[in-house]
């Protein structure tokens, strides 16, 4: 049974850092990618970072220079690290990992349940 575990969502004063984590269990596909998402109050879900497995890192506009992403070396963990929090990054987060198994390589993507951040006074 696959599972992405995230947590670390919460409030947050505005300027302020904070980190989301997102461990992976049972998963039996090669993981190549992992990434973050988002879904603000309003908007449509929006990709905010990702890592692949050759370390390359890419983020949205508006949280590059802001936020990093990072994972551990097994890439079962992968870690969101937030600065300089605004009201406008309030959303629910999304981990995803994405891959191709062993035997076929078909793709695989696995999701996360979302954790709430609020960005507030």
């Amino acid at each position: 049974q696959a599972q992405l575990m995230e947590s670390g969502g919460g409030l947050v004063q505005p300027g302020r850092s904070h980190e989301l984590s997102c461990a992976a269990s049972g998963v039996t596909f090669t993981i190549n990618d992992m990434a973050w998402y988002r879904r603000a109050p309003g908007k449509e879900r929006e990709l905010v970072a990702t890592i692949a497995r050759s370390g390359v890192r890419n983020y949205d506009g508006s949280v590059k220079g802001r936020f990093t992403i990072s994972g551990d070396n097994a890439e079962r963990t992968v870690h969101l690290q937030m600065n300089n929090l605004q009201s406008d990054d309030t959303a629910v987060y999304y981990c995803k990992v994405s891959g191709r198994d062993n035997v076929r390589y078909k793709y695989h993507e696995l999701w996360g349940q979302g954790t709430q951040v609020t960005v507030s006074s």
